[in-house]
């Protein structure tokens, strides 16, 4: 059986997430939320001051700081390990300072590339997304017409991301690689990805998946008039995903409800643990529950 994936909560530190509009934007707030989330099972805290839903606008980095790190540093010191999800070199390295183990950056060092100095220089975890613009036009880079489509794509230009990562003193067990589902990607493109990571995985390096909530998935439930389905009514779908990702061995999961993920995890870890002969032993009568 492959090994059970990492769960990554999600605690979005702003006023305009496209999955919650905002409801952790206060420190305490959000630092409940990500006690709440480790209680529900997550490995990973991932902590984000910028929102990257599509038409979004840059915060200031000073605005940034002060919604990242205060978080950080209560959570770290609570024992847990937390990742920083920004693209900006400065961002990068308070949050490592206030107790950060991990860098979640979305761009992949292309938005500022001096975080991967940053990263060097720690020695934490980085994991790099597929990425070509900034949330308010990377609608306009949705294209691929080249050989082999979006899936050729995505892994050619990880590639060309992992040799500059590497170039920066980067360790090569330190690297996480992300397809970017939603980002400069139609929903088509998110579901290619999905049906055939293996061009990505077979570049030798862990990979972490973030379906959850996207607006794909909004549009695959989508009600006979047209109308996506809400983001918070697209848990079942991403359960679904959860599971077939596990059984493909990928590294870790970014998602938002951290409790359905572990139930999901819970189920797949226990079918495949059920040795064969046992399973052939059992008639099937009287075994309700």
């Amino acid at each position: 059986m492959a090994r059970t994936p990492v769960l990554m909560g999600v605690v979005n530190v702003t006023p305009d997430s496209f999955s919650d509009g905002g409801r952790w934007l206060a420190p305490d707030a959000a630092i409940a939320h990500g006690r709440e989330l480790l209680a529900d099972g997550a490995d990973i805290l991932d902590i984000g001051g910028e929102s990257t839903r599509p038409g979004a606008t840059r915060p200031l980095v000073e605005e940034e700081l002060g919604r990242v790190v205060p978080v950080i540093a209560a959570l770290a010191q609570d024992g847990a390990t937390v990742s920083v999800d920004t693209m900006r070199a400065e961002v990068a390295a308070a949050a490592v300072a206030a107790g950060a183990t991990v860098v979640n950056d979305v761009s992949g060092g292309l938005a500022d590339p001096r975080i991967l100095e940053v990263v060097a220089e720690a020695g934490v975890r980085y994991v790099a997304m597929h990425w070509r613009a900034h949330a308010d036009h990377m609608r306009d880079f949705a294209v691929y017409d080249g050989p082999g489509g979006v899936v050729a794509a995505v892994r050619d230009e990880l590639a060309t991301r992992v040799e500059a990562i590497l170039a920066a003193g980067v360790a090569p067990d330190r690297i996480v690689l992300d397809p970017g589902l939603g980002f400069a990607k139609k929903a088509g493109h998110s579901w290619e990805l999905l049906q055939d990571l293996g061009p990505l995985t077979a570049l030798g390096y862990p990979v972490l998946v973030g379906a959850s909530r996207k607006s794909f998935l909004g549009r695959l439930l989508a009600d006979p008039s047209g109308t996506a389905r809400p983001v918070d009514q697209r848990e079942h779908a991403n359960t679904a995903i959860t599971v077939l990702l596990a059984q493909r061995g990928v590294w870790g999961l970014r998602v938002h409800d951290v409790r359905a993920a572990r139930d999901a995890l819970r189920v797949v870890e226990r079918l495949g643990s059920t040795p064969a002969a046992q399973t052939r032993g059992t008639t099937g009568r009287g075994a309700g529950g």
